[in-house]
């Protein structure tokens, strides 16, 4: 075993990242062009690389572990299609993998990446194996040894992509999953170097988006649900309302028990708190990683079930909402909704336990994703067209719970 010394910092890992999403920014056309069809895996595991990438433009933590998990809880949260489910999973294995460390060794964060790969299997369903299985056994398999003899991390990412193209020769064709995973591992190497130019995106500079190219701020992620109480009768609801949507993306507020109870989504719960102790004495104050497993607290809600389901547009909304949806998503096959815009949906205390209804196939991990955050308040109903979709919608019956409606409207749509 050779005596390696080498320590990867937070700045480190930053870059590796920001490698990524520049290598994902060039290549996302030419991942969409391997799969074909309506969906667009590029551009999706693009948008969930820019979730992933916003918080490191303003962070105050240096530490890797630090970093690692808020990389992987936007990542998670803003996860789009089954290419960006995948990638976010990749990311949450390795920020576990360095969950309170500062800084890491070569082999500590090569059995990070080990363990995240494991991550991006698991979230597969079972079944055939797929090229990006094959070709993530076999990264996996090409970073142990690399690991086990303790060489610059450098060096195991590329026997990590040494052994992956390997097993892609033998798979005989190109696969879009596959080359998404030597993106991801090509583009951490060029930003460990420093040999990369972002296009898109400079963390010295703040943010910004060339012509034709997707605007990374239009993926930012709110994570943290905070819910707290103020203990002022007199506050006025309409200024805090004012000051919140400045640092919220969801923002509910309600005068009850001599004061204002309050329900926001957050990227900054810091911030917020800030601004709210000096509203007046806080009390039941709660601040939840909404892409960790969480429960939802049943409120006042209007309805005993809801059902969820997608819309291109305004037109196609009325044309769900129609069809028995009682809340619209905005998404397409070419244009995923997020993991999160699906838990913020189920955040609005409409119901007390939603059905999420998906009519593409390419939503169905996102869908799994969501329902795997919210737990029992959330059924899925996971169909592959519009029309089996609606099926699903007109056997939706108010007086029955979630769980019987979704395998009633399973049934009908003949899943």
């Amino acid at each position: 075993m050779s005596g390696n010394k080498e320590v990867i910092t937070g700045s480190d890992f930053k870059r590796m990242v920001m490698g990524a999403y520049s290598e994902f920014l060039l290549e996302y056309e030419n991942i969409n062009a391997l799969r074909g069809g309506g969906t667009l895996p590029g551009t999706h595991v693009l948008r969930t690389m820019a979730a992933a990438v916003q918080p490191l433009a303003d962070t105050k933590d240096d530490g890797i572990g630090g970093l690692s998990r808020r990389v992987a809880t936007a990542a998670v949260f803003g996860a789009r299609g089954q290419a960006g489910v995948v990638l976010a999973q990749l990311f949450r294995g390795i920020g576990k993998g360095l969950l309170g460390k500062y800084n890491a060794t070569s082999s500590e964060f090569g059995k990070a990446f080990q363990y995240g790969i494991l991550y991006a299997q698991r979230v597969l369903p079972e079944g055939e194996e797929r090229p990006i299985i094959t070709v993530a056994k076999a990264v996996a398999k090409g970073a142990y040894h690399a690991v086990r003899a303790n060489v610059p991390i450098t060096e195991i990412l590329a026997a990590a992509i040494d052994a992956g193209e390997d097993a892609l020769t033998r798979i005989g064709r190109e696969d879009a999953g596959a080359r998404i995973m030597f993106n991801f591992l090509s583009g951490c190497m060029k930003g460990l170097d420093g040999n990369f130019v972002s296009p898109a995106m400079s963390l010295s500079l703040g943010l910004e988006a060339q012509s034709g190219m997707p605007d990374p701020r239009v993926d930012q992620v709110a994570p943290y649900c905070m819910q707290m109480r103020v203990k002022n009768a007199t506050a006025d609801t309409d200024a805090l309302r004012a000051q919140l949507k400045e640092l919220a993306t969801f923002v509910q507020l309600s005068r009850q028990h001599g004061g204002v109870e309050i329900h926001l989504h957050t990227n900054h719960p810091g911030a917020v708190l800030e601004q709210a102790v000096g509203w007046g004495p806080l009390r039941d104050m709660r601040v939840t990683n909404m892409s960790e497993t969480h429960a939802l607290a049943s409120q006042d809600a209007v309805m005993r079930v809801a059902c969820v389901a997608v819309a291109e547009d305004a037109d196609d909304g009325k044309a769900w909402q129609k069809a028995g949806a009682h809340v619209v998503v905005a998404g397409s096959p070419g244009s995923c909704p997020s993991v999160s815009e699906l838990v913020n949906a189920a955040h609005s205390d409409l119901a007390e336990s939603y059905i999420l209804v998906s009519s593409c196939k390419d939503y169905r991990l996102v869908f799994r994703q969501a329902r795997r955050l919210l737990g029992a308040r959330v059924e899925l109903v996971l169909t592959e067209s519009p029309e089996a979709a609606k099926k699903a919608l007109a056997a939706f019956d108010d007086t029955k719970t979630a769980a019987e409606n979704a395998k009633a409207m399973r049934a009908a749509a003949g899943i």
